[in-house]
């Protein structure tokens, strides 16, 4: 097992994952910068160092820092949690060429999953159903104009190496569409530093279904199971649930099987995610994979009675998949029976009616506790939440026997959860979970936007 491991990030999934190090018995080192001096990931690892001031291009992406850090303690393994360097393929090579170990899968494939029309282009010929667009980036006007005619409108264009929304534009006829290719260029390259987009059919009121994935370096891949991540804002996630209200036992085995076909076509290693759009007539179509730990892991942890981030650890470290899913729910079809339902709300610092942040200190805090109630946050009382990083302060998550004793026992804990000083989008997720169409399992991306109306 690896000696010591450092952790290249901050906020609650730093926490994570030195909780999952305390488990194992693997010393931890924190990296953190001035504004989170007095982090509790700071507090609780075992060795922390300040790698540069609060811009995360000085510090928690500051690669040749982070490396140095790594080196100066003697750490032989580095966990990237999600976001920051977490899925650059630079990262993970100069961790290789330094002798550390980098928990999450191979450079190459990083570099594969995160160019998405490649991406796109090897999931088909691995088998797994893709939204009808085009085979790669457009890079003329005449081909996006004849591309668009032969998918019909509306159509999306997506940039090649993003996610979030960002590069990102719906074409419902073509007066809108070169402008919108302009404008998706140009924002896509500033955010990514990648202008080229794509284009593709749009689905109107999708479903977001993601399986997640564990791979070992043996050859097998297992699947746990599928979220239900339609719950959004501006392509951010809000509420994230397992099993999906709409996922059937025949649909979860095919679509599953067809996710292990393709992870094991491209020699897939460690924890990953497979996300697809679901339609209206409940056909699944691949979209993008992301090569780390997802924000929403932990509603996965609760129905498969599995530790995702030990997981990570273990199988980085060289681990078979019998040895990872050890003490966890049975294995079934390939992969790991799915128990009670799970929901996950992401507690974000931030004005829950404009969505603008909300930075500043948290003057009074109160978790919620009780059966089947999970909290993990960075967050206590009196501490600072700096306006320089992710909103994100909180996941709350549930486990009930079934879909409606954990609606019931999320209502129960938001109604708990106490946060004064700063705005929480508590209120808001505190009328989703009331909401008839949620309660009904009647939902997709649109959701938000229609409760607001």
């Amino acid at each position: 097992m690896f000696k010591k491991i450092l952790i290249a990030n901050r906020g609650e999934i730093a926490l994570r994952v030195i909780c999952a190090c305390k488990e194992l018995g693997i010393p931890s080192v924190a990296v953190y910068s001035e504004a989170d001096r007095d982090s509790l990931h700071v507090r609780f690892a075992d060795q922390s160092v300040c790698i540069g001031p609060p811009r995360s291009s000085d510090s928690y992406l500051n690669i040749p820092r982070i490396i140095s850090t790594a080196e100066i303690t003697n750490a032989d393994a580095v966990h990237p949690g999600y976001g920051f360097l977490s899925e650059n393929p630079n990262f993970a090579e100069v961790c290789e060429t330094s002798q550390l170990t980098f928990i999450g899968p191979r450079p190459e494939i990083i570099r594969l999953m995160g160019e998405k029309d490649r991406a796109r282009q090897a999931m088909k010929e691995a088998g797994l159903p893709i939204i009808p667009g085009s085979d790669g980036a457009i890079s003329t006007e005449d081909d996006l104009r004849a591309i668009a005619r032969e998918l019909g409108y509306p159509v999306l264009i997506k940039a090649v190496a993003g996610g979030g929304g960002r590069g990102m534009r719906i074409v419902r006829n073509g007066e809108e569409l070169e402008p919108s290719w302009n404008a998706a260029r140009h924002e896509a390259g500033l955010a990514f530093g990648n202008s080229d987009v794509y284009i593709e059919r749009f689905i109107d009121r999708p479903r977001h279904i993601e399986f997640q994935v564990l791979g070992d370096r043996h050859g097998r891949v297992v699947h746990l199971g599928e979220r239900e991540c339609s719950i959004q804002r501006r392509h951010q996630k809000l509420v994230e649930e397992s099993p999906s209200p709409r996922m059937d036992a025949d649909l979860r085995r095919a679509t599953g099987r067809q996710v292990i076909k393709a992870m094991e076509d491209i020699g897939y290693t460690n924890a990953g995610t497979i996300e697809f759009l679901m339609d209206e007539q409940g056909r699944m179509y691949f979209i993008e994979m992301n090569t780390r730990i997802q924000v929403e892991h932990p509603v996965t942890e609760m129905v498969t009675n599995i530790d995702l981030v030990k997981a990570q650890i273990m199988l980085a470290d060289g681990a078979d998949i019998a040895a990872v899913l050890r003490g966890g729910n049975v294995l079934e079809d390939g992969g790991v029976k799915l128990v009670g339902h799970a929901i996950e709300c992401r507690i974000n610092a931030e004005n829950p009616e404009t969505f603008t942040p909300s930075a500043g200190k948290i003057t009074a805090l109160h978790l919620p506790g009780g059966t089947g109630v999970r909290v993990d946050t960075f967050a206590y009382s009196e501490c600072v939440i700096p306006p320089y990083y992710d909103s994100l302060i909180a996941k709350l998550i549930v486990r009930g026997r079934d879909r409606d004793e954990a609606i019931s026992r999320m209502s129960r804990a938001l109604e708990m959860f106490i946060v004064q000083g700063i705005y929480t989008s508590i209120p808001l997720q505190q009328k989703i979970m009331h909401h008839p169409d949620f309660v009904s399992g009647n939902i997709d991306t649109k959701f938000i936007e229609r409760m607001n109306q």
